[in-house]
């Protein structure tokens, strides 16, 4: 009879449970749209990727993190977001102290090719990256992702989703800054 009266009390002893860790979670403070990177604090994957066809850029390759802070974007020709975010890369491009490279993700390569002529290439180099796995060494989990990497090659910083004016001011440019204070 015992054993029957505290089963009874198991299903709302668990409800309570799980409520008491959902209202942990909701209070904890945490942003729940930073997703994080077992990559940020260890160095970025050596990966040697062929050039974007087409373009006049080099291929990407692990030297080109070597003695200079480096932007590496994930982007995408069929990307809305990659397309909203593109004239502050073209800005982000005019900056001397650092280099932005482009990973090309999933993408046909004439389309990438027409996306880049129709509004401008801010890249210093492009690897192409047609079925994905390359990206997956970094963590990607769609596009468009930028990572910081500083002039020892290792992973500072990582923005999911585009870049906005406000995301470049609060968040990416203190990153830079930082990076190229202390190098």
């Amino acid at each position: 009879m015992r054993k029957r009266n505290l089963l009874i009390f198991l299903p709302l002893t668990l409800f309570f449970g799980l409520c008491s860790v959902f209202l942990l979670q909701l209070t904890s403070g945490r942003d729940a749209a930073v997703i994080p990177s077992a990559l940020v604090g260890s160095e970025a994957p050596r990966l040697e990727l062929p050039a974007l066809e087409g373009s006049a850029v080099p291929s990407f390759s692990a030297p080109l993190f070597q003695d200079k802070v480096t932007l590496v974007n994930v982007w995408a020709s069929w990307c809305a977001p990659c397309r909203d975010e593109h004239p502050l890369l073209i800005e982000l491009a005019k900056d001397p102290r650092f280099s932005l490279v482009g990973i090309n993700y999933k993408d046909v390569p004439a389309n990438a090719w027409q996306f880049l002529s129709s509004l401008g290439n801010p890249y210093s180099a492009i690897g192409v990256d047609a079925n994905g796995r390359s990206s997956i060494e970094w963590g990607v989990y769609g596009v468009p992702e930028t990572f910081l990497v500083d002039g020892q090659g290792t992973v500072v910083y990582r923005h999911v989703g585009p870049i906005t004016r406000e995301s470049l001011k609060n968040d990416l440019m203190p990153q830079i800054e930082k990076l190229l204070v202390s190098s």
